[in-house]
């Protein structure tokens, strides 16, 4: 069995809860750092709407790169960290993947293997860009993003998205699932405000660091909004 990638997203709707999840922030590595199997996670607050720098306090993410399915399902299935989660949150989705390709480097090197066992008849994509923003470019890299984004709601194919990041301003992340290969096709290379964002990116070079990663979304447990994104279309 190789390699895969989860990604949860839990939904907080009262103040305590709210910050608890914050304070999970910091405490849950304590934990999460003697999970069997685990390669690497990351705890990711979230933006208001879409790339957003603007917290949204409500959702909270915990990306996982696992060393097989059987550890992820055992974390998910049994562990105290996420019985505590669940019973904090008023609503959870997981998102199981299998990494298709990966550019970039997270933390100094890139972290996803391309999986071995991917299934030619299931046509999903999820994309998981993230960066690290130059500390002398912010001011300019927010001004722009609202004009970068404009393209994003709305567009055919487009399943879920959700901005995430693991330290606000600086270390950003958007992840997205889309219907299939041609609908991410349209926006990436048919949309003229996606297009001027890579133009940006590539005059101004304003990230220290950056990564690109695509999987493929085989599984979807629990919902969000009261829907399964990945099975309720």
């Amino acid at each position: 069995m190789s390699q895969i990638t989860t990604l949860t997203f839990f939904r907080y709707t009262n103040f305590s809860s709210k910050l608890w999840a914050f304070g999970e922030m910091q405490f849950a590595h304590a934990g999460l750092s003697k999970v069997e199997g685990l390669q690497m996670y990351k705890l990711m607050g979230s933006g208001r709407e879409g790339f957003n720098p603007l917290p949204d306090w409500s959702v909270y993410g915990l990306l996982q790169i696992w060393k097989n399915e059987t550890c992820a399902n055992e974390f998910f299935n049994a562990s105290t960290i996420m019985q505590r989660y669940l019973g904090k949150s008023e609503e959870r989705w997981t998102v199981y993947m299998k990494n298709t390709t990966a550019k970039g480097d997270w933390d100094g090197n890139n972290p996803f293997i391309k999986s071995e066992s991917l299934e030619e008849a299931n046509p999903y994509i999820a994309v998981i860009t993230r960066a690290t923003i130059k500390t002398r470019m912010l001011l300019k890299f927010w001004k722009y993003v609202p004009t970068s984004q404009k393209s994003l709601a709305g567009n055919r194919g487009l399943l879920f998205t959700k901005g995430i990041g693991e330290v606000p301003f600086l270390q950003m992340a958007t992840f997205s699932i889309w219907s299939d290969k041609e609908s991410l096709m349209q926006f990436a290379y048919a949309s003229k405000e996606h297009q001027k964002a890579i133009q940006k990116t590539r005059q101004l070079n304003w990230y220290k660091e950056e990564l690109f990663s695509r999987f493929q979304p085989y599984r979807s447990i629990g919902t969000w909004m009261g829907k399964n994104p990945l099975y309720d279309l």
